[in-house]
């Protein structure tokens, strides 16, 4: 069987869609004063702000063999009041809906603010994402080997070892509440607070609704007769009964934030670093699964030529300092304020890009990024403010806290059967040093802003793979990710 996978996506913004400014529509500003102000400003420099509200539009159609067809649309919706704050927004309202026939999709809406409380920043997120083939790869990364042709019906044939599409996926389906405030110390000093819901429902693939509609010969096989890892990790005691389904996760955090960015989005120059704890709960079932994580990251703007050419690079990590955390949640990295609609690491678009998604599950991991950002060209149309920039980066990612693995006889005796015909070092390396190689991804990304804030981002990346030091196979084919916004 092999996979045919076309990602159409029809990309139209929509520039000319701009409110006017008046007192009548002016529901949102915290401060009656802006209206004069606004007629001010546009008559000093009606042309270097954008004033007033401003909407992007996004839709996008996309096929795949497995999830069936998406059809979807996102939108953000900015108000700059007066224009005085500019690039950064007095309010923001971001919308996104899209849905597959086979259950993968996205549901968000997020309103983020530093005007609605004055001097403080408040952000609001709502997401459902059902992902019917989410990527599971196993414990630390290198620690369980990848087997590229045992899932890639388009390089191999069952005669070169391909299993199945679904081998290295499950169903993860997650529902997310989540309120963060952010307000001022000193200076660039912040206090941040939050506070939030995680649902998890995890289980096997519904292999019989990915069959739906198929041919005889491009069904998948059915999990009876070829289970997923995922699976055979139920089978091995490596997944515990109390976490195989999910469950409900809210939690609290706090911490400190130093902010000297020149803007938000794609800053030029300035620091941005958190520390922050976050202590997630458990109940009933999952009541062994309460936890305290730590996270702290940094990040450097440094301004090369002007605003036009900007090093960027950050470091991070997520460790856990009490308790336990189900597998479900290894990959989850926490952020005081979400940009993207979700942050998972390690692996895929959003942490080490070129790497498969939730190539590395552990207890704790650090990360890091270094790119280049190159604004090619600046052009307005109407009111908007557009540009049009490049930027290679390189990514990694790291085991700084391996999960707990079973004993390697402990796993033999749990399937005895199986291994007498498969060979258990197919699927793990003990050497407990592998776990802490680093992973790394490159690769390049082109950005197209409206208004500085509303950016598309097409990025393109491939894992590094550096053999002997290690003599696994990182999923070495490159992979393209749309999402919104840079990736710090």
């Amino acid at each position: 069987m092999r996979k045919n996978y076309i990602f159409i996506l029809c990309l139209f913004i929509v520039p000319f869609l701009s409110f006017a400014q008046t007192e009548a529509t002016d529901t949102l500003s915290t401060e009656q004063p802006v209206e004069k102000k606004t007629k001010k400003k546009k008559e000093k420099d009606p042309s270097g702000v954008r004033t007033g509200w401003t909407f992007g539009v996004l839709p996008s159609v996309a096929f795949d063999a497995d999830l069936g067809f998406q059809g979807g649309v996102l939108a953000n919706v900015y108000y700059f009041g007066d224009g005085s704050t500019y690039p950064e927004y007095l309010h923001s309202l971001y919308f996104e809906a899209a849905y597959t026939t086979k259950h993968y999709g996205l549901f968000r809406f997020c309103y983020d603010s530093k005007y609605l409380i004055p001097k403080h920043r408040f952000s609001f997120d709502v997401t459902y994402i059902p992902d019917a083939m989410c990527d599971f790869l196993g414990y630390n990364g290198y620690q369980s080997v990848y087997n590229n042709n045992w899932h890639n019906s388009k390089k191999y044939t069952v005669d070169e070892g391909y299993k199945s599409r679904a081998f290295y996926k499950y169903r993860r389906d997650l529902v997310r509440v989540a309120a963060d405030v952010q307000g001022p110390i000193k200076g660039n000093w912040k206090w941040a607070a939050g506070l939030g819901m995680l649902y998890y429902y995890t289980g096997s693939v519904n292999i019989d609704m990915i069959n739906k509609g198929k041919k005889e010969k491009n069904k998948l096989p059915s999990i009876d007769s070829l289970p997923g890892l995922y699976n055979k990790y139920l089978l091995w005691g490596m997944i515990n009964e109390n976490e195989a389904k999910g469950g409900t996760h809210p939690y609290l955090r706090g911490g400190f934030v130093y902010d000297s960015r020149n803007k938000q989005a794609n800053a030029s120059s300035g620091m941005y670093a958190d520390a922050f704890f976050t202590y997630t709960a458990g109940f009933g079932k999952q009541k062994s699964y309460n936890s305290l994580k730590f996270n702290t990251v940094f990040q450097h703007y440094v301004p090369v030529y002007k605003d036009i050419i900007t090093f960027a690079y950050r470091a991070g990590v997520q460790v856990l300092l009490a308790g336990n955390s189900p597998f479900y949640m290894d990959n989850y990295l926490n952020v005081l304020y979400y940009q993207r609609v979700l942050y998972e690491a390690l692996g895929g678009g959003n942490s080490v890009r070129g790497l498969i998604r939730n190539r590395v599950l552990a207890d704790g991991f650090g990360y890091a990024t270094a790119e280049f950002r190159f604004k090619l060209v600046k052009f307005k149309i109407k009111k908007e403010h557009f540009y049009i920039a490049v930027n290679p980066f390189c990514d990694m990612g790291m085991v700084l806290q391996p999960k707990p693995l079973k004993g390697k006889q402990d796993i033999l005796d749990s399937d005895i059967d199986f291994f007498k015909s498969n060979s258990i070092d197919d699927y793990f390396d003990f050497e407990k040093k592998k776990a802490y190689l680093p992973h790394f991804g490159t690769g390049i990304g082109l950005k197209i802003a409206m208004n500085e804030n509303f950016i598309l981002s097409v990025d393109w990346a491939m894992p590094v793979n550096k053999k002997p030091y290690i003599d696994q196979d990182n999923g070495s084919k490159a992979n393209i990710y749309v999402k919104m916004g840079y990736l710090f």
